[in-house]
């Protein structure tokens, strides 16, 4: 966000005039940066010599930037004898205060770190942090302390947790809130929906995603992978976000019950096509019972595809207890 620049009230009353022979022509910039909360002459004018040092302005937030109009810089910089100041043609100076952002994963990592060696015997890189309130990124000074705890509590039995953090040297920091409650718990990557799925929807590629969800959630079943779920139908609706586990699904089913399906049987040459009733409904690869409408007869068959069912050939074999002098117990082979 822009905003404005306050002019700092006092300034120096008296400055030595500056030769242009030994600095060169003075500039307006058109952005500068800023380590401090005061904005000084030679941050937004090149070439200011001496006079660089004089402070002119309040600067912004950490973090934040904003624009002062070139008008009020030649204004303010005009009492210190700043001769043939080039403005460039700028409207506005946009100052922008440095700054270093603490982020929610910084304080996430800091605790895993902290607690990992309490926490059973859980690798560190599946143990997850909830906040019961989120940390906000907090900006601090460019040269202050890296972030550390400094006072933590915790309760292995529950998971839950209580920490106070520091950057040192950082007044930012001092001001800010930097402590949080919440617990640790062990996590697993699971494929998730994405969104809400209804009863009897078929899982797309954009309808499952992977993240790490709670040890508690996890069961035996449990699906890891998109590739794993997707082209399966939901036997149930399912919320977004939750472990996908195999009863929550099904292979879409191909054949339904008493449904007319086309048998297919084939030896080598030949392919026979019968009409059938399935018995029973199933899913790509399944082996159901089959009513064969001509003969009556009750046959298993594997389904191949949507109504279609096929009848594996049986290979011809030896009977077990041939003897050469019994030809009729011994199977009859493929002619060559």
């Amino acid at each position: 966000m822009i905003r404005s620049i306050t002019l700092i009230a006092c300034l120096v009353l008296a400055s030595p005039a500056i030769s242009q022979e030994q600095v060169g022509r003075p500039a307006l910039k058109a952005e500068a940066v800023v380590s401090s909360d005061i904005v000084r002459i030679g941050d937004l004018i090149e070439n200011a010599g001496a006079v660089s040092d004089i402070p002119i302005f309040r600067a912004p937030g950490l973090g934040q930037s904003g624009a002062v109009p070139a008008s009020r810089v030649v204004d303010a910089v005009r009492p210190h004898h700043l001769f043939g100041l080039d403005t460039r043609g700028l409207a506005e100076i946009v100052v922008t205060r440095a700054s270093r952002t603490i982020t929610t994963n910084d304080f996430d990592t800091r605790v895993v770190r902290a607690l990992a060696g309490q926490y059973g015997s859980a690798e560190a890189t599946n143990l997850t942090v909830i906040f019961d309130n989120e940390p906000r990124t907090v900006h601090v000074e460019p040269n202050s302390g890296n972030l550390r705890i400094s006072r933590l509590t915790f309760e292995p039995r529950t998971g839950r947790f209580d920490v106070s953090f520091e950057a040192p040297g950082s007044t930012a920091a001092r001001r800010a809130p930097l402590r949080f409650t919440g617990s640790l718990t062990e996590t697993f990557e699971a494929a998730v929906p994405a969104r809400p799925i209804a009863q009897g929807e078929v899982l797309k590629v954009s309808d499952v995603i992977v993240t790490r969800r709670p040890k508690a959630e996890f069961a035996a079943g449990a699906f890891t992978y998109p590739e794993q779920v997707v082209g399966l139908v939901a036997r149930r609706s399912l919320p977004a976000g939750r472990a996908l586990r195999s009863a929550d699904l099904q292979k879409q089913e191909l054949v339904a019950r008493n449904e007319n399906v086309t048998i297919t049987y084939e030896v080598p040459g030949i392919v026979l096509t019968m009409r059938g009733q399935a018995l029973e409904s199933g899913a790509q690869g399944d082996l159901i019972s089959v009513l064969n409408v001509q003969s009556k007869k009750t046959i298993h068959a594997i389904i191949i595809g949507p109504g279609r069912v096929t009848v594996a050939a049986t290979p011809p074999r030896l009977a077990v207890n041939a003897s050469p002098s019994s030809p009729r117990n011994i199977a009859s082979l493929p002619a060559k």
